[in-house]
Protein backbone atom coordinates (compact mmCIF):
# COMPACT_ATOMS: atom_id res chain seq x y z
CA UNK A 1 0.00 0.00 0.00
CA UNK A 2 2.91 2.37 0.64
CA UNK A 3 3.83 2.40 -3.07
CA UNK A 4 0.33 3.55 -4.01
CA UNK A 5 0.30 6.21 -1.28
CA UNK A 6 3.69 7.55 -2.35
CA UNK A 7 2.56 7.78 -5.99
CA UNK A 8 -0.66 9.53 -4.92
CA UNK A 9 1.26 11.90 -2.67
CA UNK A 10 3.30 13.01 -5.72
CA UNK A 11 0.23 14.80 -7.15
CA UNK A 12 -1.86 15.46 -4.06
CA UNK A 13 -1.76 17.93 -1.21
CA UNK A 14 -3.94 15.57 0.85
CA UNK A 15 -4.24 11.78 0.80
CA UNK A 16 -7.32 10.06 2.20
CA UNK A 17 -7.10 6.29 2.68
CA UNK A 18 -10.35 4.35 2.95
CA UNK A 19 -10.08 1.01 4.72
CA UNK A 20 -12.54 -1.76 5.52
CA UNK A 21 -13.84 -1.78 9.08
CA UNK A 22 -12.13 -5.16 9.51
CA UNK A 23 -8.64 -3.79 8.74
CA UNK A 24 -5.93 -5.07 11.08
CA UNK A 25 -4.58 -2.54 13.56
CA UNK A 26 -1.11 -2.85 11.99
CA UNK A 27 -2.48 -1.70 8.61
CA UNK A 28 -4.29 1.25 10.18
CA UNK A 29 -1.11 2.23 12.04
CA UNK A 30 0.99 1.90 8.87
CA UNK A 31 -1.21 4.18 6.73
CA UNK A 32 -1.61 6.64 9.61
CA UNK A 33 2.16 7.02 10.04
CA UNK A 34 3.72 10.43 9.34
CA UNK A 35 4.16 10.99 5.61
CA UNK A 36 1.46 8.48 4.68
CA UNK A 37 -2.24 9.35 4.72
CA UNK A 38 -3.57 12.65 6.00
CA UNK A 39 -6.88 11.00 6.85
CA UNK A 40 -7.88 7.36 7.34
CA UNK A 41 -11.59 6.59 7.17
CA UNK A 42 -13.73 3.49 7.30
CA UNK A 43 -15.27 2.42 4.01
CA UNK A 44 -18.71 1.10 3.19
CA UNK A 45 -20.11 -2.17 1.86
CA UNK A 46 -19.74 -1.00 -1.76
CA UNK A 47 -16.93 0.59 -3.74
CA UNK A 48 -19.03 3.69 -4.45
CA UNK A 49 -19.98 3.97 -0.78
CA UNK A 50 -16.31 3.79 0.18
CA UNK A 51 -15.46 6.56 -2.30
CA UNK A 52 -18.21 8.71 -0.76
CA UNK A 53 -16.74 8.07 2.70
CA UNK A 54 -13.38 9.28 1.42
CA UNK A 55 -14.91 12.30 -0.32
CA UNK A 56 -16.22 13.47 3.05
CA UNK A 57 -12.60 14.05 4.12
CA UNK A 58 -11.46 15.77 0.92
CA UNK A 59 -11.00 19.47 1.66
CA UNK A 60 -13.80 21.59 0.12
CA UNK A 61 -11.26 23.76 -1.73
CA UNK A 62 -9.84 20.76 -3.63
CA UNK A 63 -10.09 21.23 -7.39
CA UNK A 64 -9.14 17.71 -8.48
CA UNK A 65 -9.83 14.41 -6.73
CA UNK A 66 -7.95 11.24 -7.62
CA UNK A 67 -9.55 7.88 -6.84
CA UNK A 68 -7.22 4.90 -6.72
CA UNK A 69 -7.60 1.28 -5.68
CA UNK A 70 -4.95 -0.15 -3.36
CA UNK A 71 -5.46 -3.36 -5.35
CA UNK A 72 -3.30 -1.64 -8.01
CA UNK A 73 -0.15 -0.89 -6.00
CA UNK A 74 2.15 -0.60 -9.03
CA UNK A 75 0.58 2.48 -10.63
CA UNK A 76 3.45 4.84 -11.39
CA UNK A 77 3.86 8.45 -10.41
CA UNK A 78 3.71 9.23 -14.13
CA UNK A 79 0.26 7.64 -14.38
CA UNK A 80 -1.02 9.77 -11.49
CA UNK A 81 0.45 12.85 -13.20
CA UNK A 82 -1.14 11.95 -16.55
CA UNK A 83 -4.70 11.72 -15.20
CA UNK A 84 -4.37 14.88 -13.11
CA UNK A 85 -2.81 16.84 -16.01
CA UNK A 86 -5.67 15.77 -18.30
CA UNK A 87 -8.23 17.13 -15.84
CA UNK A 88 -6.25 20.34 -15.35
CA UNK A 89 -6.27 20.80 -19.15
CA UNK A 90 -10.08 20.81 -19.19
CA UNK A 91 -11.55 17.31 -18.95
CA UNK A 92 -14.09 16.55 -16.23
CA UNK A 93 -12.40 13.21 -15.65
CA UNK A 94 -9.48 11.11 -16.85
CA UNK A 95 -8.91 7.37 -16.71
CA UNK A 96 -5.93 5.24 -17.72
CA UNK A 97 -6.73 2.41 -20.10
CA UNK A 98 -5.00 -0.35 -22.02
CA UNK A 99 -6.09 -1.98 -25.27
CA UNK A 100 -7.70 -5.39 -25.04
CA UNK A 101 -5.59 -7.98 -26.79
CA UNK A 102 -7.82 -11.01 -26.27
CA UNK A 103 -10.81 -11.94 -28.39
CA UNK A 104 -13.99 -11.27 -26.45
CA UNK A 105 -17.01 -13.57 -26.43
CA UNK A 106 -20.48 -13.05 -25.02
CA UNK A 107 -21.60 -16.28 -23.34
CA UNK A 108 -24.97 -17.55 -22.13
CA UNK A 109 -25.34 -20.86 -20.30
CA UNK A 110 -21.77 -21.85 -21.23
CA UNK A 111 -22.47 -21.31 -24.95
CA UNK A 112 -20.85 -18.64 -27.09
CA UNK A 113 -23.58 -16.41 -28.49
CA UNK A 114 -21.47 -13.63 -29.98
CA UNK A 115 -17.93 -12.50 -30.70
CA UNK A 116 -17.62 -8.92 -29.49
CA UNK A 117 -15.78 -6.37 -31.66
CA UNK A 118 -12.88 -5.14 -29.52
CA UNK A 119 -11.41 -2.37 -31.67
CA UNK A 120 -13.15 0.36 -29.65
CA UNK A 121 -12.88 -1.35 -26.26
CA UNK A 122 -10.29 -0.74 -23.55
CA UNK A 123 -9.66 -2.05 -20.05
CA UNK A 124 -9.84 0.84 -17.58
CA UNK A 125 -7.56 1.14 -14.56
CA UNK A 126 -7.05 3.46 -11.62
CA UNK A 127 -5.94 6.07 -10.67
CA UNK A 128 -8.87 8.06 -12.02
CA UNK A 129 -8.92 11.85 -11.67
CA UNK A 130 -11.96 14.15 -11.66
CA UNK A 131 -12.93 17.75 -11.15
CA UNK A 132 -13.93 17.68 -7.49
CA UNK A 133 -17.36 19.27 -8.02
CA UNK A 134 -18.19 16.87 -10.86
CA UNK A 135 -17.25 13.82 -8.79
CA UNK A 136 -19.27 15.07 -5.83
CA UNK A 137 -22.32 15.62 -8.11
CA UNK A 138 -21.87 12.13 -9.58
CA UNK A 139 -22.24 10.65 -6.10
CA UNK A 140 -25.44 12.54 -5.20
CA UNK A 141 -28.22 10.06 -4.50
CA UNK A 142 -25.71 7.35 -3.57
CA UNK A 143 -25.57 5.53 -6.93
CA UNK A 144 -23.48 2.39 -7.33
CA UNK A 145 -20.99 1.60 -10.09
CA UNK A 146 -17.88 -0.46 -10.72
CA UNK A 147 -15.82 2.72 -11.14
CA UNK A 148 -16.28 6.45 -10.68
CA UNK A 149 -15.89 7.29 -14.34
CA UNK A 150 -19.17 5.47 -14.99
CA UNK A 151 -20.93 7.76 -12.54
CA UNK A 152 -19.31 10.85 -14.08
CA UNK A 153 -20.24 9.66 -17.59
CA UNK A 154 -23.87 9.31 -16.44
CA UNK A 155 -23.86 13.08 -15.75
CA UNK A 156 -22.91 13.69 -19.39
CA UNK A 157 -19.48 14.94 -18.32
CA UNK A 158 -16.31 14.51 -20.38
CA UNK A 159 -14.05 11.63 -19.39
CA UNK A 160 -10.79 11.32 -21.34
CA UNK A 161 -8.54 8.29 -21.65
CA UNK A 162 -4.79 8.38 -21.07
CA UNK A 163 -2.45 5.46 -21.82
CA UNK A 164 -2.51 2.97 -18.98
CA UNK A 165 0.31 0.71 -17.88
CA UNK A 166 0.41 -3.06 -18.42
CA UNK A 167 2.33 -3.33 -15.14
CA UNK A 168 -0.56 -1.61 -13.29
CA UNK A 169 -2.21 -4.95 -12.58
CA UNK A 170 -5.11 -5.45 -10.22
CA UNK A 171 -4.37 -7.88 -7.42
CA UNK A 172 -7.35 -10.14 -6.81
CA UNK A 173 -5.77 -13.61 -6.46
CA UNK A 174 -2.65 -15.14 -4.89
CA UNK A 175 -1.22 -15.52 -8.40
CA UNK A 176 -1.72 -11.79 -9.01
CA UNK A 177 0.18 -11.06 -5.82
CA UNK A 178 3.11 -13.20 -6.99
CA UNK A 179 3.10 -11.44 -10.37
CA UNK A 180 2.95 -8.00 -8.71
CA UNK A 181 5.94 -8.85 -6.52
CA UNK A 182 7.93 -9.98 -9.58
CA UNK A 183 6.97 -6.78 -11.45
CA UNK A 184 7.87 -4.63 -8.45
CA UNK A 185 11.33 -6.20 -8.31
CA UNK A 186 11.78 -5.72 -12.07
CA UNK A 187 10.58 -2.11 -12.04
CA UNK A 188 12.90 -1.33 -9.13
Amino acid sequence: MSLAIAAARSVASHVVVVLPASSPTAVIRAVSAPGCADFVVTGADTRAGSVRAGLCRVPPEAEVVVVHDAARPLASQGLFEAVVDTVLRGADGAVPAVAIGDTLKRVSDEEVVETVERSELVAVQTPQAFRAGVLRRAHVGEPDATDDSGLVEALGATVRVVPGERSNIKITTAGDLELAEALRRRLG
